[in-house]
């Protein structure tokens, strides 16, 4: 599996949405929590070219989005092959 990461809030119930559907593919991920380390957003909103939601997703450095972009790519089929070594 490729390096997955996740940037989120505990508050937050899309990020609970979006580890949710990574959980149950098996897949492992990074997670930055921005609550627990505010300075993480000012590092997500440059990677994500300003975007200020979270969850912000990584998969191998490239910027999926948040959570309604991961939820549709795996509805078009297009997240595993993503995710596929």
């Amino acid at each position: 599996m490729k390096k997955v990461e996740i940037y989120s809030s505990n508050a937050c119930p899309y990020c609970v949405k979006a580890k949710t559907l990574l959980k149950d593919k098996g897949v492992e991920y990074q997670e930055y929590r921005i609550d627990l380390d505010p300075a993480l957003m000012e590092e997500f909103v440059k990677r994500s070219n300003g975007r200020k939601t979270v969850p912000q997703i990584f998969i191998d450095e490239e910027h999926i989005g948040g959570c309604d972009d991961l939820y549709a790519l795996e509805e078009q089929g297009k997240l595993n092959p993503i995710l596929a070594d």
